[in-house]
């Protein structure tokens, strides 16, 4: 065997023992192939090599050997690397099934969408956030759910972000399948290529609903909290200018100002409701010029069905009105004037209503952020402060009110009378007596003492009639009736009847009354009972007579019942005259008592009359300077 040969043998033997070693270790059959080969070939050069004469011929051989150890040494690394390969891609694949697996799972709905936004993936959390199945999606565009919340430059600036290679973050109100808006928190982001290039997009959209639900609750409450801390403050200051005021207008001036002032308020304005036509008269206004305040309560009071005006004269309640759903003249007028809803309220003290406040809010969440009731108490508030200043004026002033009413019930008594006996009666309520019993002094003019006499006897309403005296041509009569009638439920407010007349079916009647007292009370006392009452008239002036309306409630407020009617039943039947009309017995007599009491209650009635003239002790300062 030549060296040559040797040597070839030699490098395959160890060949077939480097590749048994590596298939043994790595169990790659390729190495088995390679083991059986070089076997082979060592066999082959062994067998040869018994032949061969000289090593030239077997060099060739020994290339092969030399090749096929090179051969096994390659395959060793290349199966090296490709183990090395395998365990990378397995490693991938294991966080690609991660990712996956995390995707699948995600909480949040994933798009991936084409370039022109045709989705080619959907996680299975896009059905919770659009309503949609993740099947339903696939090449859908996400146009699907756009809810017209947003306008086309909303997207135009999106897809502008994303195709230039940014990314684009923000919220969005999209619309599920059944129609409900929700907001999403949506993150797009481009996927590009080696050359940075977009490819494909992914999307990821959070349902934050609730949480924006939330913070709108939020940031109601805190404009809540904003808009009860103005009114706290017009309530304050309200208050405090009242307490000042001195007189009804300023007081109407001033409330009007302070909610005028404030910016969650675009204007006021106080006005006086007239119940002879039912219209409203404004009376102060605040926040506007006076041709537009003329023209916006006229387009208000000439309205007809339900208006503000309406709700909180006719149901004495507070009235908040939104605008925006109004077609009204009125209501349109009001809206140029930058106002979207308008609070109304009455103002009353007592059973008097003074007038109606109207505020207008440049937002109706302003004045529906108030309990009406804090309101209504403002009114009540406002009504106190104006009754104050107004029995404060009436201490000073002569002025009264005079309404004239038209009744045409003839089972009214008093019509029933002029009805039945053609004639003009004046009428005036006495004080009762601790029984309750009413006397009325009621002067007939244009019929016969013994006309009047009869009908008494005959009327239903009369219980007692006597003659008093002669006056001019007129009889004066002092009769006591059943029952209570109109006389004294206006009596009760202060109200006197002056003048009673009646032909053609119906009668007129003319009340007088201090111009403190508020007509609607009147009226509404009035008509409590003879709902057939119409107010026809309503004129402001001065008093007939010389006396005080001080002094005289004065001395009534002394008097009892009794006492008063013994001193006018006196005056009337002219027991103070000389000589006199009627004696002691004679007035007595009239009015169904013994002299002694008739004495009794005249002489206490006097005593008090001159004290309340001369007791200067018993008077106050400002008392006797109306007095003198």
């Amino acid at each position: 065997m030549t060296p040559v040969v040797a040597a070839s043998v030699l490098l395959r033997l160890l060949g077939v023992g480097y590749s048994l070693v590596l298939l043994v270790r790595s169990g790659d059959r390729r190495f088995g192939f390679l083991t059986l080969m070089l076997a082979l070939m060592a066999v082959r050069q062994a067998w040869t090599a018994t032949t061969a004469t000289t090593g030239i011929e077997e060099l060739p051989g020994l290339v092969v050997s030399v090749l096929a150890v090179l051969a096994v040494h390659f395959l060793a690394a290349y199966v090296e690397e490709e183990r090395s390969v395998k365990e990378r891609l397995s490693a991938t694949n294991d966080r690609l099934r991660e990712f996956e697996k995390a995707v699948e799972h995600a909480g949040h709905a994933i798009f991936i969408t084409e370039t022109d936004g045709t989705i080619t993936y959907a996680n299975p959390a896009v059905e919770s956030v659009t309503g949609y199945g993740r099947d339903e999606l696939i090449g859908e565009n996400p146009r699907l759910w756009k809810s017209g919340e947003h306008d086309e430059s909303f997207y135009d600036d999106m897809w502008a972000d994303i195709k230039s290679g940014d990314v684009w973050e923000g919220e969005i109100i999209n619309e599920r399948r059944n129609g409900e808006h929700c907001w999403v928190d949506m993150t797009i982001a481009p996927i590009t290529d080696a050359d940075g290039a977009v490819e494909r997009f992914v999307a990821v959209d959070t349902d934050v609903t609730e949480r924006k639900e939330r913070e709108f609750r939020i940031e109601q409450q805190n404009d809540r909290l904003a808009t009860l801390n103005t009114t706290n403050e017009v309530l304050r200051d309200v208050n405090r200018e009242l307490v000042a005021a001195g007189t009804r207008e300023e007081i109407e001036r001033t409330v009007c100002e302070q909610f005028a002032a404030r910016e969650a308020f675009a204007f006021a304005w106080f006005g006086h409701p007239r119940m002879v036509d039912g219209s409203v008269t404004p009376r102060a206004h605040a926040g506007l010029d006076d041709d537009a305040a003329d023209d916006l309560v006229a387009a208000l009071a000439d309205a007809d069905g339900d208006t503000p005006l309406s709700r909180a004269l006719d149901e004495e309640r507070v009235a908040v009105t939104g605008l925006a759903d109004r077609d009204e003249a009125w209501a349109t007028r009001a809206r140029e004037c930058g106002a979207a809803a308008v609070l109304t309220i009455p103002v009353r003290y007592g059973s008097s209503v003074y007038g109606v406040l109207n505020v207008y809010a440049a937002d109706r969440a302003t004045v529906e952020a108030i309990d009406r009731d804090v309101f209504a108490e403002l009114g009540r508030t406002v009504g106190y402060a104006i009754n104050a200043v107004e029995s404060k004026r009436a201490l000073v002033s002569d002025d009264v009110t005079e309404l004239e009413f038209r009744l045409t019930d003839e089972d009214v008594p008093w019509v029933d009378v002029v009805t039945a006996l053609d004639c003009s009666v004046e009428v005036e309520r006495l004080l009762g007596d601790a029984d309750g019993q009413q006397a009325v002094f009621a002067s007939f003019a244009g019929v016969d003492r013994d006309e009047v006499v009869a009908y008494a006897d005959a009327a239903d309403w009369v219980e007692a009639a006597a003659y008093v005296c002669a006056d001019d041509d007129a009889h004066v009569f002092r009769l006591v009736p059943v029952e209570a009638s109109m006389l004294s439920a206006l009596a009760d407010y202060g109200a006197v009847v002056t003048a009673l007349s009646a032909g053609d079916g119906e009668a007129t009647v003319t009340v007088e009354m201090p111009s403190r007292i508020e007509t609607r009370t009147v009226v509404t006392a009035l008509r409590d009972v003879h709902p057939d009452a119409t107010l026809v008239a309503q004129r402001e002036r001065r008093p007939n007579g010389q006396v005080k309306p001080a002094f005289r409630a004065e001395v009534e407020s002394e008097l009892t019942g009794r006492q008063l009617e013994a001193v006018r039943t006196a005056y009337a039947a002219g027991f103070f005259d000389w000589p006199r009309e009627n004696s002691g017995d004679d007035v007595a007599a009239m009015m169904d008592i013994s002299q002694s009491t008739f004495l009794q209650h005249l002489r206490a009635a006097q005593r008090k009359l001159l004290d309340s003239l001369f007791d200067t002790r018993r008077v106050p300062a400002d008392s006797r300077e109306l007095r003198a």
